[in-house]
């Protein structure tokens, strides 16, 4: 098997072979279930997890007489995400029926959308981690509004395969790349940026495990500024780590099969992800095996400018916008990219500005205790025992003076397990800080009366012992005097 010959940067990620370096060409076609109550041309509900075909109308079941009628949700979502990528959306789109026979298609065709998609070309820009450009854009050539198929099971029965219609007529958006992506990590960057997106917009959970969210994988080699070789996808891969392992595995299996005088053949593969590896599934079709047609029964999709402004409107502040936001209010770029990687931290962040926090303060303490906190207990965000408005009021009472950071630790934990807020916790545990001098400065004298050695040490040069006595008289009083006023009486005592 052939090695990659580098995977830090991305743009220059090479398969090492006999014959020399092969560039690898990467596109994805992204399956994403739309957020909505009800399929897409029926008003079966959507829920994840129902009992097996307890969710099916008799438009899923492709009984006869029954018609489809567009979810108007359905096509806001999916227009709403092409605003979100900065794509031009189609005022005019049509219905095509994709012919296939499947047992878990019970119409015999899928509506999709070929000849006149919902959205056209836009864009998703990825950072790249070790590169000198530390940006790149992929393009997106559409995006298209399509109905999910059922689900054959056979672990049912052991000779027998049963049918689950609960996803039959489900709304995807099917978003289709161009083949900009050339090494595995591109290809995660990209998805990892999508998912963030779509989740923003509230367009679709982006719950992979769930199938929510899935990808065709499109791999292909060539020599480095070569003509574009014969690809295959591997279908459904539904985690961005398994996009990633099927990229380097594909690509490699690909690069051994021509520099051993074979050829690749276009099809379609599956993704094993016990082994990492792919395997043959059947061969690629292309569209005019689908025998596509407008669909019959559905009248062409016209958006009025009046629906337009409204999807518009309704878009919250995107990921790339929220992230400057934080960087121009002192964030670090690091940690505004952690703050708005997931919508729900960027929520709970932007709540805590809003109990007015200071950013930079607000940002250092959620990337270290919070986070440091939920990691611990096994939860995400959205189940912290704490909120943003008692984070808020135990920042206040360190940028006050009340607390020390040590103390603010103290009051944190308690919070943790309380769940009472940081004043009610200070007052009866007395834990505020002091800034008597006249009690610090008689702790001090004690501790070096106790520690002569260490006194004669640091007057004899020995300045690091400062940290010692700051240290000792800390501990003296519980972590409770005001270290600024420690610092200062010390500084003092010992000149």
């Amino acid at each position: 098997m052939t090695e990659p010959l580098s995977t830090a940067a991305p743009s220059t990620y090479r398969i090492h072979g006999a014959t020399g370096d092969w560039e690898v060409i990467i596109g994805l076609e992204v399956h994403a279930q739309v957020t909505s109550q009800a399929k897409l041309f029926s008003g079966a509900a959507t829920a994840f997890g129902a009992e097996p075909n307890t969710q099916v109308s008799l438009v899923d079941a492709a009984m006869p007489g029954m018609l489809p009628v567009p979810n108007r949700e359905c096509i806001r979502q999916a227009v709403r995400t092409g605003m979100a990528i900065d794509a031009k959306i189609n005022t005019w789109s049509r219905f095509d029926r994709k012919n296939y026979f499947y047992a878990d298609l019970p119409q015999g065709y899928q509506i999709s959308q070929l000849y006149h998609p919902l959205v056209g070309e836009g864009a998703i820009e990825i950072e790249l981690e070790g590169e000198a450009e530390a940006t790149k854009k992929i393009g997106v050539e559409r995006i298209h509004v399509e109905q999910d198929a059922g689900k054959l099971m056979h672990d049912q029965h052991p000779t027998r395969s049963y049918v689950d219609l609960n996803r039959s007529g489900v709304a995807l958006m099917e978003i289709v790349s161009k083949p900009d992506m050339r090494s595995p990590a591109e290809a995660g960057a990209y998805l990892t940026k999508l998912r963030s997106i779509l989740r923003y917009v509230g367009s679709c959970d982006g719950n992979m495990d769930q199938g929510s969210m899935r990808a065709d994988v499109n791999v292909s080699v060539r020599k480095p500024g070569g003509e574009f070789g014969t690809r295959t996808e591997t279908k459904n891969v539904n985690s961005i780590r398994f996009v990633m392992q099927a990229i380097e595995h594909e690509a490699s299996r690909q690069v051994d099969v021509l520099e051993s005088g074979g050829q690749i053949v276009q099809e379609t593969r599956l993704f094993n992800p016990d082994t990492g590896t792919t395997r043959s599934m059947r061969s690629k079709e292309d569209a005019h095996d689908y025998r596509y047609f407008p669909d019959p029964d559905l009248l062409p999709l016209e958006l009025d400018d009046a629906f337009l402004e409204a999807c518009r409107d309704s878009l919250p502040e995107l990921p790339d916008a929220k992230r400057a936001r934080y960087e121009a209010q002192g964030i670090t770029p690091y940690q505004a990219a952690v703050l708005t990687a997931e919508v729900e931290t960027a929520r709970w962040f932007d709540a805590l500005l809003d109990e007015g926090a200071k950013p930079v303060a607000a940002a250092n303490w959620v990337s270290s205790e919070l986070f440091g906190a939920l990691n611990r207990l096994g939860k995400d965000i959205t189940e912290s025992p704490v909120t943003p408005g008692q984070a808020a009021e135990l920042l206040a009472l360190v940028a006050n003076g009340t607390l020390s950071g040590s103390l603010a630790k103290q009051v944190f934990e308690v919070m943790l397990e309380t769940g009472d807020a940081p004043g009610k916790i200070v007052e009866e545990r007395g834990l505020k800080q002091t800034s008597d001098t006249g009690a610090i400065e008689a702790v001090i004298a004690d501790v070096l009366a106790k520690n002569p050695n260490q006194l004669e040490q640091y007057r004899g040069g020995k300045e690091a012992l400062f940290g010692f006595f700051v240290g000792q008289t800390m501990k003296a009083m519980g972590g409770k005097a005001n270290p600024g006023v420690v610092n200062e009486l010390l500084k003092k005592a010992l000149s």
